[in-house]
């Protein structure tokens, strides 16, 4: 019986723990992460408001059949099919286009640092213009905190994809193209980055770090790795 609290308990704790960590998305430091993890939450919300209104139907006409005995079945469509997830969706649809404004739309960050990511088989070079001169680095991308920056992403072999799951949303790496994405790390820290999409053997080994410091050594650390 002493041992029935811990075992309700453990379960939780196990699925909270899933919601951070270096590669969660439900674990932001930025603007972007944290607009992803909200439409996250509120996808998550919606289905389960669902779920336990088809739980609680269920219910009824399994052990209180009296209730809904008069019920047709237009009126079990009507409004179990139609009225009761059209208003939780079309919430939903409008929160995404909320969430959407803030990463691409009018709201989106203006960059104020502009890298280059390359990526190949089976790793990641970042180049950075300072004074004049460009600096490379590999598998390692340094950011100032609290500053905008665009990532531009090519390929020099497959297509790859460049994601940091805790600030924002991941951008296909696509040969002979340059895409772009819009960074902003709130904190200093180091957070973990992968490639999302397979390209070999090698594509389980494909990670890279984000290295963000404030903006004064941000310009330093250029400074000693420029060649």
């Amino acid at each position: 019986m002493r041992f029935r609290p811990l075992t309700a308990v453990l379960p939780l704790a196990a699925v909270l723990a899933g919601c951070s960590g270096d590669l969660s998305v439900l674990d932001p430091a930025g603007p972007s992460s944290q607009a992803i993890a909200g439409l996250w939450w509120a996808m998550l919300a919606g289905a389960v408001g669902l779920f336990t209104l088809i739980m609680v139907l269920l219910y009824i006409v399994f052990f209180a059949p009296r209730l809904v005995e008069n019920v047709t079945p237009k009126q079990w469509i009507g409004w179990g099919g139609l009225a009761m997830p059209i208003p939780v969706l079309l919430a939903l649809l409008a929160y995404a286009f909320v969430q959407g404004e803030k990463l691409f739309g009018a709201e989106a960050l203006e960059p104020a640092v502009t890298v280059t990511a390359t990526s190949r088989m089976w790793g990641w070079d970042f180049v950075y213009e300072q004074d004049g001169n460009q600096i490379n680095t590999q598998d390692v991308l340094h950011i100032p905190v609290g500053q905008p920056v665009r990532i531009l992403t090519t390929s020099t072999d497959v297509i790859h994809s460049f994601w940091v799951p805790r600030l924002g949303g991941k951008i296909d790496a696509i040969p002979g193209q340059t895409t772009s994405i819009v960074l902003r790390a709130d904190v200093e820290g180091t957070f973990g980055g992968i490639c999302a999409e397979y390209c070999g053997e090698g594509h389980s080994a494909m990670n890279f770090r984000v290295q963000a410091h404030s903006v004064e050594n941000f310009q330093n650390t250029l400074r000693t790795l420029q060649p």
